[in-house]
């Protein structure tokens, strides 16, 4: 009899707690989305180019936000990893930005000087163990008089990453917090080499080894050019350290969003190389599962005209919706992700 009443109450708790994810993403809305993104991809922000004033106040941003929400400051006294790293080289995702690249390289200072942007949420039982989750808040910056905003590029992929903070921080207070902790890190230096995320693995503040997986999210707030609707997502990398990440995340979709799951760019192989070309990849590289979040290129990439009146906002929030679901179902479930591949 009481063995029965404890697999009822276990089996009760399980549902309710499947249940609640549901709930918390549902605190994703596109309102908040809209706000983030607003004062991201203002003119105010100079085009946030990592090391510039812009860059700062952004980072400043996103700081009280982590505040507001009740994430406290990493050991009680920050919320940044400053970075100085010697400048890297411009990562163009197309061949005719309307940046004259070699010219602001060899304009450049030496060093940069950055900061990415912790908000850690501490797990309860596998606390040891985190997910991490990227989005780069950087971009070109001002350029004679052009200020080029990056709403796509990626302030959409930030407001997520802020968004998703929230979900979680709101399921913590009210008795839900995650089994696994979760860092949501908004880096800088992304355009300039990946910079910001190669600082985080070359001397990172939690262990590598407690890191089970990398969830990145760069550019999810257009339709790209081999689209005509929404309703998708290219996801890079599922599958190259994990089959079982790559399931779950298959798994968590067809359960809840139903977005179309693009894997057209989903190869080492890639021409475009895409995989090797955003912050997930300095995590991947150390044996880190992965998934890259990805709209693909579209008129607008790395222009002065990628501002927010041009963003799809129910696009933002579904996917959006998508990784804090998978993100859930990582740190909540009993065994870590298995990595049976390696890099």
């Amino acid at each position: 009899m009481k063995k029965s009443i404890l697999l009822l109450i276990l089996t009760g708790s399980t549902i309710l707690i499947s249940q609640e994810n549901i709930k918390y993403s549902e605190t994703i809305s596109s309102k908040d989305l809209y706000k983030h993104i607003s004062v991201l991809a203002s003119d105010s922000l100079e085009g946030r180019e990592t090391g510039k004033r812009g860059q700062k106040m952004a980072a400043d941003y996103i700081m009280n936000h982590f505040k507001k929400i009740g994430i406290p400051p990493y050991k009680d006294q920050t919320y940044y990893q400053k970075f100085r790293v010697e400048n890297g080289r411009h990562l163009c995702k197309c061949d005719d930005c309307d940046v004259d690249i070699i010219k602001r390289i060899l304009r450049a200072n030496k060093y940069i000087h950055g900061e990415n942007v912790l908000g850690y949420i501490e797990g309860t039982d596998l606390k040891q163990e985190l997910i991490i989750i990227t989005a780069h808040y950087d971009h070109l910056g001002k350029h004679d008089s052009l200020i080029f905003n990056g709403a796509d590029d990626d302030a959409s992929g930030t407001a997520a990453a802020m968004e998703i903070a929230e979900a979680f921080m709101i399921a913590k207070k009210e008795g839900f917090g995650p089994r696994r902790s979760v860092l949501i890190m908004a880096v800088s230096g992304e355009e300039k080499g990946l910079l910001g995320s190669k600082y985080y693995t070359d001397k990172p503040i939690y262990p590598l080894k407690n890191t089970v997986a990398n969830l990145n999210i760069d550019m999810i707030g257009r339709i790209g050019d081999f689209h005509t609707h929404p309703n998708y997502v290219y996801l890079i990398g599922s599958d190259m350290l994990s089959t079982d990440l790559h399931n779950l995340s298959e798994e968590v979709n067809a359960k809840h969003t139903k977005l179309e799951l693009d894997y057209t760019f989903n190869s080492e192989n890639d021409p475009n190389r895409y995989y090797y070309r955003s912050d997930h990849y300095n995590f991947a590289k150390n044996n880190i599962p992965v998934i890259f979040y990805f709209n693909g290129i579209h008129e607008d990439y790395h222009k002065p005209t990628d501002t927010i009146e041009k963003i799809n906002f129910d696009k933002i929030q579904k996917i959006t919706k998508l990784i804090f679901l998978t993100a859930w179902e990582i740190v909540n479930r009993e065994e870590r992700i298995v990595v049976d591949k390696s890099e």
